[in-house]
Formats: C-alpha cells, sequence, structure tokens
C-alpha cells in the first residue's frame, strides 16, 4: 500500500528493521519478529509495539523508504502485509521511477518527484474506495491491520476502528476495536499474548451500555453465550451508536427482511460507512419525530429563532429540510413543532437584506418569520428550488403577483404583530368535516339536543376551534403543549377524523397521492389470494356490536380498505387485528382517509407489528417490562417472572386497547396514540398496572391476575362519550356488575400523563432497538430447538452435534449473504416458512460446507462428488437443500451402516443424482415464499411422508456401464490418499473384474444357442472397467468435472476397451455389487472405520470463514 511520504530518522531504527534490498534512492525493509527467525525478545516487543501505537509504518512487516545519497532523511513511502505485496510495489518503482530520476541534477527535485507521484497515486487508488471517509490517509493505514489481523474476504467494508481495552477476564487488554459491516473485532498483543476477537452481528443478543465498580463505564456484548466488555473509549457514545447501528442494519437484511426492503439507502453492504450511517441514522429520527412518509431524508438543519405569534416571542429551534418538506422544532422546553409540506409555500423572501432573517409565505395568507440564520440566503435558494420541483400547476402565479402578496404579509405583519388570524391563518371554512364517515352516517348528531354530554361535547369543539384561531388548522398547524392538554381532555367526535389525518402524517400521503387508493381498489376487486380469504373469514367479527358492521355499507368498506392494504403490500397482506383496528378508523375517518391511516399505523408507527412474527409487538412488550422494573419496583418485587405481562399485554399493543376497552373509551386511547406514538400505549398502560398495584401484589397465579385486569377493564367508562346506548359497549347491567368503582377513562389518561409523561420518545427508541436484538434472536433460537426435534427424530447425531451442525449451516448460509446485494438464498430465505425451509442452501454453498464436513479426508474431486450428493438428496428438486435433508446425508456417511453407505454411493450414480437436465442447469422454484400458499399440496406432501414405506435394496435399479463405471471412479477418489490406499484399488479391481465375469456368465446361461464364448471378453471388459476407473489422476480430474465430462469420457473409454464391450450393453444389480464388495475386507473396513464428526465440527468452524477469504 502506497503511504503518504513522511519523514523518518533511521538513527534508532536499526535493530526494529533489517534490510532487504536497496539501491542508489530506495530502500526495503523487513520488521524484526517477522518472516524467517521470529525475532526472539526483540520480535516480541517489536508485536506489542505494534498493536498499541496507532501507525501502519510501525505496524507492517514490510516497508519502502525513499532517500537521496547526499541526504541522511529517509521518506516512508509504501507498505505490506506480505513480501509478494512489497516486492511488487518495488518492482513498479524499479520499471517506472529509476529511469526518470536519472534526469533531474539535485536531490530536492528528486524528492520532490518522488513524493508527487506517490500521492499522485495515493488520490488515484482512493477516488472510489475512500471518499466518505473523513481521515483517508489514517483510514488506510487502519484498513491495512484490519486486513491483516484478522484475515476476513476482501468484500469486507471497514466502517470504523477505534482504541479500548478489552476484559478478559479480569483482565484488560489493550487494543484496536475495528466495527466492519459484518463482523465486530477486537485485536491484542503485549508480550507475546496475543488476543483475537471476530464476532459476526447477526451472532449478537444483547448490546449495552454498563457501568459497575471495575468499569466506570463500558460496552457490554453478549454473543454465543458469551459475554464481552469493552472499555476505556475515548467517545464511547459514538462507539456505541456505531455498534448498534451495524447489529441493527445485520437484523434487518439477514433476518428482517421486510423492514430492510423499506430502506433502500442501506441495501449495497459494500457502500456502508461511518458518515453514510450517521446521515440515515439523523433521517429515521427526523422522519420518527414529525411523521413524515419513509421517502424523506433530512438534507440540511440551520438553527434559528421562529416569530410565534400566539406567544408573541421568538422560539429558539432548528429548521429541518428534506427533500419535501420544511420543519422546525423547538429547543428550549416549549414543545413547540411545525411542518410545512414545500406544495404549500408559495414564496420565501429576505425582509431586510442587512438582517439575517426570511420569510416562508404559505397558502392560505399564512407567513412565517425565521431569523438569527446563519446560512439564510443558502437555505431560501434551497426551499425556492424544491418548492420550484414540487410546485403544482393550480398553486403557480407570476412572480410579480407572488412579491407582491408575501410583501403586504410582510409588512401587515410588522405593522400589526398582534394580528394572530392573518398570521397563522384558519381553515377556509368552505371545507366542512367529511359526512363520509361511518359514525356520521349511523350515529348523525343531533344538533338541537342539548343534554349534558351533547353540550359538554360543544365546549369541546368550542376550545379546539379558538386552539385552530391562534395556532392554525391543517398541515401547517403549530403543534404545542397545548394541543397535548385538549388530546389528554379529549377529542369531539367530529374532528376526530381530521386530527387522526393530521397527526399520523397521512393527510401528507394522501395529498401526494392523489387516485391512489382507487386504483387499488379496482386492482383488487375480484382478486383470490390467501390474504383475502383471511379478511373475509374476519370481516364480521370486527366490531359486531356496532350497527356500521351489521350492515353491508360498513362491511363493504372495511372489505375494500383491508384488501387494498394487501395488494399495495403483499409482504404483510393481512395480519390479525388489523380487521378491528381499521373498523375503528372507518368509524370516525372517511374511506380514503382509513386507508392512509392504516398505511401510517403499519409502515411508520407501529413497524413490524402486522406480519407472522409479529416482532415490532413483542420488542415492544419487552420494552414495556423494562419501564415496568424502572417505574414499579414494588410489583416487580412480587411478581419476578414479568413474562406474565408480556402475554396479557400483547392485545393492548396489537389493538391499543380497543379488544379490551369499550368502543367509546378506546377511542380515546387512540387519541393519544396518533399524537404521541407507542409511548402513549407504554403509559397507559403503566398506569393500568399502577392502578391494580394491591390486587395484583395479593394475587396467587396468573389465572386470578387475569380476571382483576379484566374486571378493571370492564369498569372503564367515558362518563362525556354522546354516542347512545346502541353504539356504548359498556351497558348498564355491565356497570351494575362492578358498580362497587368505575374509572373514567380520561382520568385514567390524565393520570398516566402526570406519571409517566416523563419516558422520553428518544428513550423509547432505543430501547426499541436494544431490545429488537433479544427478541429475534429469541425466535431465532426458538426455530432451531424445533428444528433439533424434529430432525433428532431421524438421525442418530446427539442434540449438542446437531446443534453445533444448524450453527454450521445457518452460518453458510449468512457467508453467501454477507458481501452481496441479492443473494439467491438470501431472496429464498423466509421467516413466516415453516421451520424446516427457513434456512436452506443452494449449490454453492452446500459444496462448500460438505466438503469441510464429507468424512473422506483425502476425497479428490470432491465438487463433483458434492454435486451428485446435492441432486440427490434435494427431494423437491427446487435447487435448495434444507436442514433435514443435509443432516440424512451426512447421518448416513458417518452412522450408518456398511449396506446404508454402500446404497448411498450407488444411488449417487442414478437418476437423478447422475443425470443433468437437458440445459446443464439445477431448477429453482421462483414462486417460493410468494403469492398464495397452497395448502392442498402441503397437506398432500405431508401425507405422502407418512405413507412413505422404507426403500429396500430391491427397489433400487439396476446400474448401466457408464454408472458402474464413474462409480468405480467415485470409489478410487475416495479411497485417494488413505494409508491403505494400494489395497483398496486392488480390492476395487478385483470387484469389477468379479462382477464382469459375473456379468458374462449370466449372459451365456440365458444365450444357450448361441456358440460358446471364450472368457477372453470378460477379462478385457474388466481390464478396461479397471483402466477407465483407475485411469491417471489428471484425466480423472478432467472427466469429473460435469456429469456431461464424465459420461462423455466414460463412454469414449469403454469404447476404448474393444468391440466386445461397445456392442454388448451391460448392467449390475445392488445385490450384485454388494455382495462382490463384502467379500473384500479392506473396503469394508474402510467404510466401517468410524470417524470423529466433533472433530471435523471443529476444523469446519474455524475454516468456513477462511474458505470464504481465500476464494
Amino acid at each position: 500500500m502506497w503511504l503518504k511520504p513522511e519523514e523518518i530518522l533511521l538513527k534508532n531504527a536499526f535493530k526494529l528493521w533489517v534490510t532487504e534490498k536497496d539501491n542508489e534512492y530506495f530502500v526495503l525493509q523487513r520488521r524484526r519478529g517477522y518472516g524467517e527467525g521470529g525475532g526472539g525478545l526483540t520480535g516480541l516487543l517489536v508485536g506489542t509495539l505494534d498493536t498499541v501505537l496507532d501507525s501502519t509504518s510501525k505496524v507492517a512487516p514490510f516497508r519502502i523508504l525513499h532517500h537521496t545519497p547526499d541526504s541522511q532523511v529517509y521518506w516512508s513511502i509504501a507498505c505490506g502485509v506480505t513480501k509478494e505485496e512489497i516486492v511488487q510495489h518495488w518492482d513498479w518503482l524499479q520499471q517506472n521511477i529509476m529511469r526518470t530520476l536519472s534526469v533531474f541534477d539535485s536531490s530536492e527535485d528528486i524528492t520532490s518527484f518522488v513524493q508527487g507521484k506517490i500521492r499522485g497515486l495515493i488520490a488515484e487508488e482512493g477516488k472510489t474506495s475512500l471518499v466518505m471517509e473523513d481521515d483517508p490517509e489514517k483510514f488506510r493505514e487502519a484498513l491495512l491491520r484490519f486486513e491483516k489481523w484478522f484475515e476476513l474476504p476482501p468484500d469486507e467494508k471497514l466502517v470504523t476502528y477505534y482504541s479500548c481495552s478489552y476484559w478478559k477476564g479480569k483482565v484488560p487488554c489493550q487494543g484496536w476495536l475495528y466495527l466492519s459491516t459484518n463482523f465486530l473485532c477486537f485485536y491484542s498483543y503485549l508480550l507475546g499474548a496475543e488476543v483475537k476477537l471476530i464476532i459476526s452481528w447477526d451472532e449478537i443478543w444483547k448490546l449495552e451500555k454498563t457501568s459497575n465498580v471495575i468499569l466506570t463505564e463500558s460496552i457490554h456484548v453478549l454473543a454465543n453465550g458469551e459475554d464481552h466488555y469493552f472499555s476505556m473509549l475515548l467517545h464511547l457514545n459514538e462507539t456505541f451508536i456505531i455498534m448498534e447501528q451495524l447489529a441493527d442494519y445485520s437484523i434487518k437484511r439477514l433476518f428482517d427482511k421486510e423492514a430492510f426492503e423499506r430502506e433502500p439507502a442501506l441495501t449495497d453492504p459494500l457502500q456502508i460507512t461511518k458518515r453514510g450511517l450517521e446521515a440515515h441514522a439523523k433521517s429515521e429520527q427526523f422522519r420518527t419525530f414529525f411523521r413524515l412518509p419513509k421517502e424523506e431524508n433530512l438534507l440540511e438543519v440551520h438553527e434559528s429563532f421562529l416569530w410565534v405569534p400566539f406567544s408573541h416571542f421568538n422560539t429558539l429551534g432548528k429548521i429541518c429540510l428534506s427533500e419535501n418538506y420544511l420543519c422546525f422544532a423547538s429547543q428550549d422546553g416549549s414543545q413547540c413543532h411545525i411542518i410545512i409540506p414545500m406544495r404549500e409555500v408559495v414564496n420565501v423572501e429576505k425582509p431586510d437584506s442587512n438582517s439575517r432573517a426570511l420569510t416562508v409565505c404559505v397558502r392560505g395568507k399564512r407567513a412565517l418569520r425565521f431569523s438569527e440564520v446563519r446560512d439564510y440566503q443558502r437555505l431560501a435558494n434551497t426551499i425556492r428550488s424544491r418548492c420550484g420541483i414540487s410546485a403544482s400547476p393550480q398553486h403557480s402565479a407570476s412572480s410579480e403577483a407572488i412579491r407582491g402578496e408575501c410583501q403586504s404579509l410582510i409588512n401587515h405583519f410588522e405593522d400589526n404583530p398582534d394580528d394572530v388570524t392573518l398570521m397563522v391563518g384558519q381553515k377556509d371554512s368552505s371545507k366542512a368535516v367529511s359526512t363520509e364517515a361511518l359514525m356520521t352516517v349511523f350515529h348523525p348528531q343531533d344538533v338541537e339536543n342539548l343534554d349534558p354530554k351533547m353540550l359538554k361535547e360543544k365546549m369541546k369543539e368550542q376550545s379546539w376551534n379558538i386552539h385552530f384561531s391562534e395556532y392554525g388548522r391543517g398541515t401547517s398547524m403549530f403543534f404545542t403543549r397545548k394541543t397535548r392538554d385538549l388530546i389528554v381532555r379529549g377529542v369531539p367526535e367530529a374532528l376526530r377524523g381530521e386530527l387522526w389525518m393530521l397527526f399520523s402524517g397521512a393527510v401528507n400521503d394522501m395529498a401526494t397521492h392523489p387516485g391512489y387508493y382507487t386504483e387499488l381498489v379496482e386492482q383488487s376487486l375480484g382478486t383470490s389470494t390467501l390474504a383475502t380469504d383471511e379478511i373475509e373469514r374476519d370481516l364480521h367479527r370486527s366490531l359486531p356490536e356496532h350497527p356500521a358492521f351489521q350492515s353491508d355499507t360498513g362491511i363493504s368498506a372495511l372489505r375494500r380498505v383491508l384488501t387494498a392494504y394487501a395488494c399495495r403490500n403483499p409482504k404483510i397482506g393481512y395480519c390479525q387485528a388489523m380487521n378491528i383496528l381499521t373498523s375503528v378508523l372507518l368509524l370516525y375517518a372517511k374511506e380514503e382517509e382509513a386507508f392512509w391511516l392504516l398505511v401510517a399505523v403499519c409502515e411508520r408507527m407501529l413497524p413490524d407489528y402486522f406480519n407472522r412474527r409479529i416482532i415490532g409487538a413483542l420488542v415492544d412488550q419487552a420494552v414495556f417490562e423494562d419501564l415496568i422494573r424502572e417505574n414499579l419496583p414494588q410489583l416487580v418485587e412480587h411478581m419476578t417472572d414479568l413474562s406474565f405481562f408480556s402475554s396479557v399485554s400483547l392485545s393492548w399493543f396489537l389493538t391499543l386497547f380497543i379488544s379490551v376497552l369499550p368502543i367509546e373509551s378506546a377511542v380515546n386511547v387512540v387519541d393519544c396514540f396518533f399524537y404521541d406514538g407507542i409511548k402513549a400505549i407504554l403509559q397507559l398502560g403503566l398506569a393500568v398496572l399502577d392502578y391494580n398495584m394491591e390486587a395484583l401484589i395479593s394475587c396467587h397465579d396468573d389465572a386470578e391476575a387475569v380476571t382483576i385486569l379484566n374486571k378493571f377493564f370492564d369498569s372503564v367508562t367515558n362518563k362525556d362519550s354522546p354516542l347512545p346506548p346502541t353504539v356504548q359497549q359498556a351497558s348498564v347491567g355491565n356497570n351494575d356488575k362492578s358498580s362497587h368503582f368505575n374509572v373514567d377513562i380520561s382520568e385514567l389518561i390524565r393520570e398516566a400523563y402526570e406519571k409517566y409523561g416523563n419516558i422520553r420518545s428518544e428513550e423509547v427508541e432505543s430501547s426499541r432497538k436494544r431490545n429488537k436484538l433479544f427478541v429475534i434472536q429469541t425466535l431465532e433460537d426458538t426455530t432451531k430447538q424445533n428444528v433439533i426435534r424434529v430432525v433428532s427424530q431421524e438421525v442418530r447425531f446427539s442434540a449438542s452435534q446437531l446443534d453445533e451442525l444448524y450453527n454450521l449451516f445457518k452460518r453458510q448460509h449468512f457467508l453467501s449473504c454477507y458481501w452481496t446485494m441479492k443473494s439467491p438464498v438470501l431472496l429464498h430465505h423466509d421467516p413466516s416458512l415453516a421451520y424446516l425451509e427457513q434456512y436452506q442452501l443452494g449449490f454453492q454453498q452446500f459444496s462448500v460446507l460438505f466438503s469441510l464436513l464429507d468424512p473422506w479426508a483425502f476425497c479428490t474431486n470432491k465438487s463433483t462428488l458434492s454435486l451428485w450428493v446435492f441432486r440427490l438428496i434435494d427431494e423437491n428438486q427446487d435447487g435448495l437443500v434444507n436442514f433435514k435433508e443435509f443432516c440424512c446425508a451426512l447421518d448416513t456417511l458417518y452412522g450408518g451402516s456398511f449396506t446404508n453407505k454402500l446404497k448411498f454411493l450407488f444411488k449417487l450414480h442414478l437418476p437423478p443424482a447422475f443425470d443433468l437436465p437437458a440445459d446443464g442447469v439445477i431448477r429453482k422454484s421462483p414462486e417460493r415464499g410468494r403469492g398464495k400458499v397452497d395448502l392442498q399440496a402441503y397437506l398432500k406432501q405431508w401425507q405422502n411422508e407418512i405413507l412413505k414405506k422404507e426403500e429396500t435394496i430391491k427397489d433400487l435399479p439396476r446400474i448401466n456401464q457408464t454408472q458402474f463405471i464413474q462409480f468405480s471412479k467415485t470409489l478410487y477418489n475416495i479411497f485417494h490418499g488413505d494409508p491403505e490406499e494400494e489395497s483398496l484399488y486392488r480390492a476395487v479391481a478385483h470387484v469389477t473384474s468379479l462382477l464382469l465375469r459375473m456379468e458374462e456368465v449370466g449372459r451365456r446361461l440365458q444365450e444357450p444357442s448361441s456358440p460358446p464364448a471364450s472368457t477372453q471378453p470378460a477379462n478385457s471388459a474388466a481390464a478396461a472397467a479397471a483402466a477407465a476407473a483407475a485411469g491417471d489422476e489428471s484425466s480423472t480430474e478432467e472427466a469429473s468435472t460435469t456429469p456431461e465430462s464424465c459420461d462423455t469420457s466414460s463412454s469414449h473409454n469403454s469404447q476404448d476397451a474393444g468391440p466386445d464391450l461397445s456392442e454388448t450393453e451391460w448392467s449390475f444389480s445392488f445385490e450384485q455389487v454388494l455382495a462382490s464388495l463384502l467379500n473384500e475386507p479392506a473396503i469394508v473396513n474402510f467404510f466401517e472405520r468410524p470417524v470423529d464428526i466433533e472433530t471435523k465440527m471443529g476444523q469446519a468452524k474455524v475454516a468456513q470463514l477462511k474458505l470464504k477469504a481465500n476464494k
């Protein structure tokens, strides 16, 4: 690797370096302690220095220095991990530089030329690979150490590195932590003690910051059942965030593909950088906070003041700019933020050229004034350009008219600062609340009804109207602490749909996708899939007591929305609980709005909730358990196992309490959810447990605790609900049963906010990431245990051996996914499939793993043998092998009887293993994991497996001439390199001769009328078969590369044996082959010789990654 020229002095370096080559201008040196001799004590000291010091020139074992004859100063210009690498650089210098140097007169010119040339090479080298790194020179040095120490495949992308201490037992080892796309690596070398650690991110169960008496602050990593602690980090928080992001990236990419495919920024593992991860994390936080579509990315952040007209002061905060939105969030504790879609912006003006301020004019006669913006000119230009891109024809106007309107707004604002109405604007009065929501159809409000509940409802509406007049209405409304206070008190029935759309961000989705829902409904009309079948089954189970869903109007709307979403997102399709949530959405929002609300919930607000593994809900349950430990210690002391609360609270999270609370109370919870997200559900869950603390502590078992909670939910009422008794779920009789206490939902929500409102959304998101690792690894472990339980009934391997084999099998699957964007194996991985089908290997992956684990240590031509084994055990011929098929094959080869092993080898030379499809391609099923699941096919396959009788040796077909010659050749390949090789070869030749003689005798007995034949043909046939099988290794290897070449060469050899063989086709049954081989003790002993599978697996574990690196 070329280095930036750096001046060094050799006066004190002679003991550390040995000169290998030199000439007039360059010196090639080797580090003591490397290469021949080892270096003794000097080598140990040098190795320690190399690890501790942060300099490549002190680490790389080889280097090239530049010097001139009349100077004592040397310049380091290149270094290398291997001698081959440094010699390449040396040769390049000899060929390209040495001749040129002779034309210079002075030493200074020579040195300047060499330095310029080396810098040019480095710049050219770093144009593509290091352009995104903060310090390319230092990063190149770290990359060199990373490659040298860990010997990972060249495609492995180093993201960043840190100096730290790793605690091995009670002793800290000072060294370097390297974080790459797929691995966490650590290296330390102190006085001969080398510590090397490589952990793949997909093996990590826990990743957390910890502190104790010994370690003030450290990072704890739990992987493969072992704890690892890293401390003494200069930037611990930064390190932890990067580790968290890489672990999350790996989990999404390898285990949770649905979430990963929604993030195109991270699709290429070869392009991940520290800067890219940081930008992605900031964009994710930005989208989550402002509830923006997943396509938005944070582009610019500017600190500024925003004039808040309703408070009459400037609030300090940050302007956040994305492709289609201008957002502002305060930082002074006022909890004020605003979202302005670019489509709403009319123009951007600078009121005064001397001030660093700008005014953004939006539609509806609104204006927002930002001041003290450092780079206000660039921000104004950016907003203008973005608005020009997204501007639609209906609100485009001449620049003069816009400027005039905007200037009048600015002037009015400066002259009348108290005129709040004009500044923030009001929603156009012509846009009335939609009357298409089901609640307005089945329960229209009686305007003249003046009962107390209706009066209170009118007062709520009036409070919100006052709020709109002060803070604005619609997409550019100010969100403040007062907004949350109104939400906690309850949203009026008439405004619920509008506010849900606004708070969730669904209003922006719908505005930017006109006609999209109608198209989806038309596309999905009349389609029949597994999702539509499940939807039809659950339609009448969705709020069946509500009049809206006792009629065809409500049921049809629900069907259209759910079917349209299944069409939009086939990976989720339809999941239970979606029907309950959607039915409530349809009560208060019109059909298209309900669809976009469902999109917001499933894809943004509750990620990964609605899939077959409900990972998101399980993660939030784990977050809930953490919050219980933190906030309800009394409950934790009494109930040490908090898994009970996880099982009870699952429906709370999946349905937002709709399934456990009466509908008139549940909608208040949904109000809070759309404003505060999952934080509102967690707070309410804690409040419910806190309210029932005494009863839960005194209960004796889980059943009693469930009864207590169910009674509590039945007693929750909404005393302010204007809905008639026919709509309300909490009936009078129900209230009588639990008349000893009633809980008002508004009071419960208010208490939840007062006691647990200090829970921050950022902490919840961090806890989600931390717990997601554990949840997914627990699900993976469950999959493994189920697979092992099924496979253990079919094989002789122990549970621990199957566990190790499964880990090797799964790791081989991942090794094919680490460095490619669209690995075929990754595309076929589907966690929703049956346990055995989740992880499978294609031929390339199988071939590598089989070569590491097959019992024949010296077998030649393993690739062809692997191909035949793969075809034989791939029973459904989809080009993929599952763990059960793999283990059954290994079980036969390791623990099977001589007859079973021979039968396995015999079948390798029969179709389908020995025959290749006409075009030479292994077929793969393109429909795998996609579309409607054919349940009939699954049932039929299951029935066939139950009824399948064990295959006997008489069921096997006869092996023909070509196949037998290849069978003999395979035996020779297996025996190659064995200590008893010669005797085994003789035994095979003897068996071949014997079988051909038997065939000849049998033919003569079947043809008595033919003239007597001499034994010469049989002898020549035996000789020919033996010659074909035991031919020289080169011809054998060449002939075995593919089945077609095997067939060709075998036929050619048989033709060379003489006219008798080519004219008379002969074949053998398995019984004949078995009987002949049983008479050869050498062959029987070879196959019955025990092979230690434990040793093989240990060697495979070490070699698995190195094999990939050496490819």
